[in-house]
């Protein structure tokens, strides 16, 4: 190096590094929507989107593990399927018990 070369440029602070391995997989392109209708089947729809939540989760999740390359956001999917369940069994748990108070 002489004093005729130009000086190295200098480092770029705050530029964000690649992850280590590589970029993770993007979600699955239905992990929002499972998730939503799952928290939607807790808190006032029920069996309206608690059913489909489960169903549409339960293809997410194998999809997910099919191709864990290509697919990533197995967590929120995950969450959005339990969500349905529990949103469906307290729905059909308020059903059975509007039957028998109405019933007696």
């Amino acid at each position: 190096m002489s004093y005729s070369d130009p000086p190295p440029p200098p480092p770029q602070y705050g530029a964000p590094q690649p992850p280590y391995g590589g970029m993770p997989p993007a979600n699955h392109p239905r992990a929002t929507l499972i998730l939503v209708l799952g928290i939607l089947s807790i808190v006032c729809c029920g069996l309206f989107t608690g059913i489909p939540a489960i169903i549409m989760g339960r293809s997410a999740l194998s999809e997910i593990d099919a191709n864990p390359t290509q697919f990533g956001g197995r967590g929120q999917v995950n969450a959005g399927y339990i969500c349905g369940i529990i949103g469906t069994a307290l729905s059909v748990v308020g059903i059975l018990i509007n039957i028998l108070v109405y019933a007696t």
